[in-house]
């Protein structure tokens, strides 16, 4: 992955191509943007180029989550961003994407998003992995009752592992509050 922005390559991948067009202009300023119009293109247009890729969950030709599970075997070292009209549900857990989005999603949080991955790039695993988590985190704790929460094991392993993850961070990584401030911004909390 590169570390100047300027230079960063984001894959834009949605079935809808108006919805493509639509990042793909918001980005192009600051970002090299490719863009596919389905699971299968996005897979032929990826390579060890591509820093981010903003994913659409639900693609006719090949789904969201199979176009991810693809990215991760081949082992590609890019950041994923699940964009998605998808209500997030305990199947996000086990996802290994950084970053989940609902749609519709405001021009600013687009772009906050791609800029955060790519900064979270730049850290060790541990920030990445603590943005992972929390990012999860804080999508289940919008989308579910405190009650469906309460009690269940996946869901209390994460909180466990990202005050572990932030417990470690916050010794090591001087910039953590700028980052945990610019991951507040937009519009999301992490889970505590």
């Amino acid at each position: 992955m590169g570390n100047d922005s300027a230079s960063a390559t984001i894959l834009v991948v949605d079935d809808e191509t108006e919805v493509a067009d639509v990042y793909a202009l918001k980005l192009e300023r600051e970002y090299d943007v490719r863009v596919a119009y389905g699971g299968q293109e996005a897979l032929e247009k990826v390579d060890e180029d591509v820093d981010v890729v903003l994913l659409d969950r639900r693609m006719p030709d090949l789904s969201g989550d199979d176009v991810l599970a693809e990215l991760r075997d081949r082992g590609l070292d890019c950041r994923v961003i699940m964009i998605t009209a998808v209500d997030p549900d305990f199947d996000i857990i086990e996802m290994p994407f950084d970053d989940y989005l609902c749609k519709p999603v405001e021009s600013g949080d687009l772009v906050g998003a791609v800029e955060q991955q790519l900064a979270a790039g730049e850290y060790d695993d541990r920030l990445t992995e603590y943005y992972e988590v929390t990012s999860k985190l804080a999508l289940l704790e919008a989308e579910k009752t405190p009650r469906e929460l309460e009690g269940n094991e996946d869901v209390e392993a994460l909180r466990e592992r990202a005050e572990r993850l932030e417990a470690e961070m916050s010794d090591s990584l001087s910039d953590f509050e700028d980052f945990e401030m610019a991951f507040r911004e937009i519009g999301r909390q992490p889970g505590r």
